[in-house]
């Protein structure tokens, strides 16, 4: 990855480029593997590889993700990787102007459902996962008081909490432990509301 740490996405074609619901699971699951080609990633999201290639290049073209180093000999092969270490939207970005603000909105949403879509599939398969697996999932609720200050910095402390643990599962995985190591998502929601 050439970019260090998250990019900020601060305009709307970025914005609508990321916000199709093809395009993020692609972006996702490239994510996840680190460098794919577009024909591994047509296998996981099912759909045709041309289709994938042509959403590949759209992410490409607004610098969401990046050609990669080949991982085989296959001169025809074209391997993709994330630009960076990971996105960064933030309302305060697009909350000048009626429509800047329903395209956030409208991507939010879409996140939030794949999101969303993620845990169900998590729930459905839940007995294949073991007990093992199942006791160390946390599902919580905290109901808080708290001021938009607070709860900025009790974001921001979520999120170096999370990063230590990606760079501490990553470190170890690159020294060869990877027994029991499994993809984990971690979705946090921090929200004002009213009763």
């Amino acid at each position: 990855m050439t970019a260090k740490g998250n990019r900020p996405i601060t305009d709307m074609d970025t914005l609508k480029a990321l916000a199709h619901p093809l395009r993020m699971k692609l972006y996702r699951a490239l994510y996840v593997a680190r460098t794919a080609t577009a024909s591994q990633l047509a296998d996981q999201v099912d759909e045709a590889v041309s289709l994938v290639s042509y959403h590949l290049r759209k992410l490409a073209e607004r610098g969401l993700i990046e050609e990669a180093e080949p991982q085989s000999g296959d001169g025809r092969e074209r391997w993709w990787q994330p630009a960076s270490e990971g996105l960064m939207i933030r309302d305060k970005d697009f909350r000048d102007a009626p429509e800047k603000a329903a395209a956030h909105l409208s991507a939010t949403r879409l996140f939030h459902e794949q999101r969303t879509d993620m845990y169900r599939r998590y729930l459905d398969e839940r007995p294949t996962w073991g007990p093992e697996w199942n006791s160390a999932a946390p599902d919580n609720e905290s109901l808080l008081r708290l001021t938009p200050a607070e709860l900025a910095e009790l974001g921001e402390e979520l999120l170096a909490l999370a990063k230590k643990y990606d760079e501490k599962g990553r470190a170890a995985e690159a020294a060869g432990d990877t027994e029991g190591r499994e993809n984990v998502a971690l979705h946090v929601y921090g929200f004002p509301f009213r009763v």
